[in-house]
């Protein structure tokens, strides 16, 4: 009697918890990272986004995302590389840095490209940068070091690096005018961002304008670059939509 009873109390139960619909479902897609990537163990308070599609899909290029976009789950796979025309089309995604395996710099040099983003703020709520990035080395592994510079819709810039660890030259980011503005959200904004390796200075211009410069031995040392001499490509923070045109390095 007294199992019937816990069969009949169990069924009870069970028929409540399906009337109110409290059974365990299969999460939709893109919940077990979050939907919006980048809570625990991302330094973003947005979230990355994954991009439909992703993937590198562009002979010849590599690419690699930040370790904290990697510890919050997210892959090479959640952002897009695609070539439109003679521009390479950026998505992210989890904030990424791309390179051609063939592409390396030393001694003097520069190294420069021309972002295009047509609509300012598309995948954000505020300003996220973009830019050339030089010294790569060890790249593709945890021991990734590099320097780059990085410029915003908003007139800031940033210079950065990896040495591995996340490295700051001019903190969260400084204005220039130099650097253009976009009108507002949804309007085009483009940007020239070089960096030049000259005797013993590295400078960062932007659009023409020298915005950043520093001795050479201020960034190789420890825990920033292992030389200025290596890998130059693009840097891309996370959720952004750009195309990128004129990448070139030239001895200085």
């Amino acid at each position: 009697m007294r199992v019937m009873r816990n069969c009949c109390c169990a069924i009870a139960v069970s028929l409540f918890a399906f009337s109110m619909g409290v059974f365990a479902q299969a999460p939709p897609a893109g919940a077990a990272r979050g939907g919006r990537i980048g809570g625990p163990g991302s330094p973003t308070a947005d979230g990355s986004r994954a991009v439909t599609d992703g993937g590198i899909k562009v002979a010849g290029w590599m690419g690699q995302i930040d370790a904290a976009e990697t510890t919050a789950g997210m892959t090479i796979n959640d952002q897009k590389l695609t070539q439109e025309g003679n521009a390479l089309h950026v998505t992210t995604g989890p904030a990424t840095t791309y390179w051609k395996n063939d592409a390396k710099a030393s001694g003097d040099y520069t190294v420069k490209a021309t972002f295009n983003e047509p609509k300012y703020m598309n995948l954000n709520t505020h300003p996220h940068p973009y830019g050339v990035f030089i010294g790569g080395n060890d790249m593709g592994t945890p021991n990734q070091t590099l320097l780059y510079c990085a410029a915003y819709g908003n007139g800031n810039f940033i210079v950065r690096g990896f040495g591995p660890a996340p490295f700051q030259m001019n903190g969260r980011g400084e204005a220039n005018d130099a650097v253009h503005k976009a009108a507002g959200p949804g309007q085009p904004v483009t940007q020239e961002v070089a960096l030049s390796v000259k005797g013993g200075k590295v400078e960062c211009s932007i659009n023409g304008t020298v915005v950043a410069s520093y001795d050479k031995s201020a960034l190789v040392a420890d825990g920033k670059l292992k030389s200025t001499d290596g890998a130059y490509g693009v840097r891309f923070a996370h959720n952004t939509d750009v195309l990128v045109s004129g990448l070139t390095m030239t001895k200085n």
